[in-house]
């Protein structure tokens, strides 16, 4: 489904101001966001902020300062006095780690995480909880002896430990609705070094691999996951027409994709586009969150038509039977602008908020800035 125009204008969400922790030339995009409540949602990425019911605040956290060679993934909001978020460290380095990291209500700090062998890799993309005792982080491994192993991480209340096990598929995004009921989504990598989509799901007992469909023969990818019930999940991401060697999955231009499980297999939704008026207005979506099973927000970013590689804020809405593209405002935009919204998170019914990043910050001191919409709805 295409759209041919702006997908801008009056729009119902509003760009809330916020601090960007970073200062200096320091990086400051928002991946993730989660709530315990309306006055208590914290935001990570290259930095960590958090909203207290009245405003919008930054927090150090350590390991993560913006550098570039650092990142958070995933957050998870349990309670005022309880979030846990884990991340990559050592990026760009010669070894790869990672880092859990546990709010205590006054403080960010380090938390021992599983032992690996010396010369592993672990790189955690994605974090969810059932419960303050039941929270997985999930990613993929490069083992000492130059193996990728599928890697699943658990914390049961007293510790976290590690599951490793054939790599299906890279995992970019999860989460849970029960304890048996856990999805993550994400991409592997077909003959061609095509992308295709990817997902698993743990019953309880075990991570099994669940087919899912692509469209067209260029690459397709999965970058968020929402699992409602155990009929009622949805992944979002992109998918390309086609696939033009030696280019691979960098063929544009992308469109949006959308897919829905109903207890029994994955199908694809039709979703809009912006566009796309040339082969170089590419659609894709990042992440997803609902309201109810009939109000559901993706999101995400597309490309300009002109081929600057400028990025607008992209927002799709569920209504219970279709999706429809939403005005999504993007900051006031400088000589270059690259404004993408990557994590979103429902604090009451109507409540929405969606955290990204823009390109050139308001301060324009930094290579990002936090980018947070907010809407109470119409």
């Amino acid at each position: 489904m295409c759209i041919t125009g702006p997908a801008h204008g009056q729009s119902i969400f509003k760009v809330v101001p916020t601090p960007d922790g970073n200062r200096g030339v320091r990086q400051n995009s928002l991946f993730a966001v989660a709530a315990s409540s309306p006055s208590d949602i914290w935001a990570v990425g290259d930095t960590t902020i958090h909203y207290d019911g009245a405003g919008w605040s930054a927090f150090a956290a350590p390991m993560f300062d913006g550098d570039g060679t650092s990142w958070m993934e995933g957050v998870v909001d349990i309670s005022a006095t309880e979030a846990w978020a884990v991340g990559i460290v050592g990026i760009y380095s010669a070894t790869i780690g990672q880092a859990i990291e546990r709010w205590d209500g006054t403080q960010w700090s380090v938390f021992p995480g599983p032992t690996f062998n010396a010369g592993d890799e672990p790189e955690p993309r994605a974090l969810t909880a059932v419960s303050a005792n039941d929270i997985w982080a999930v990613g993929s491994m490069l083992t000492s002896n130059q193996q990728l192993e599928a890697l699943y991480e658990h914390w049961d209340g007293t510790a976290w430990t590690a599951m490793t096990g054939p790599l299906f598929g890279f995992p970019l995004a999860a989460s849970a609705d029960a304890a048996n009921d856990v999805w993550v989504a994400g991409y592997s990598v077909g003959g061609d070094f095509a992308f295709l989509t990817f997902s698993e799901h743990y019953d309880g007992t075990s991570w099994k691999s669940v087919a899912t469909p692509n469209v067209g023969s260029g690459s397709n990818s999965l970058n968020g996951v929402l699992a409602l019930a155990p009929d009622n999940v949805w992944a979002v991401g992109y998918s390309t027409a086609t696939l033009k060697p030696p280019q691979g999955h960098y063929d544009v231009p992308t469109k949006t994709l959308i897919e829905h499980y109903d207890g029994a297999r994955w199908s694809v939704v039709p979703s809009p586009n912006v566009g796309p008026d040339s082969q170089y207005e590419s659609n894709r979506l990042l992440g997803i969150t609902a309201v109810s099973a009939n109000d559901i927000w993706a999101f995400g970013s597309y490309f300009a038509a002109s081929g600057s590689e400028n990025q607008m804020t992209l927002v799709l809405h569920w209504d219970g039977s279709s999706w429809s593209l939403v005005a999504s405002p993007t900051p006031k935009p400088g000589s270059f602008w690259d404004d993408i919204l990557y994590g979103g998170v429902v604090t009451a019914p109507g409540n929405v908020w969606i955290v990204g990043s823009e390109d050139p910050p308001r301060q324009n001191t930094g290579v990002s800035g936090t980018l947070v919409l907010h809407t109470t709805g119409g």
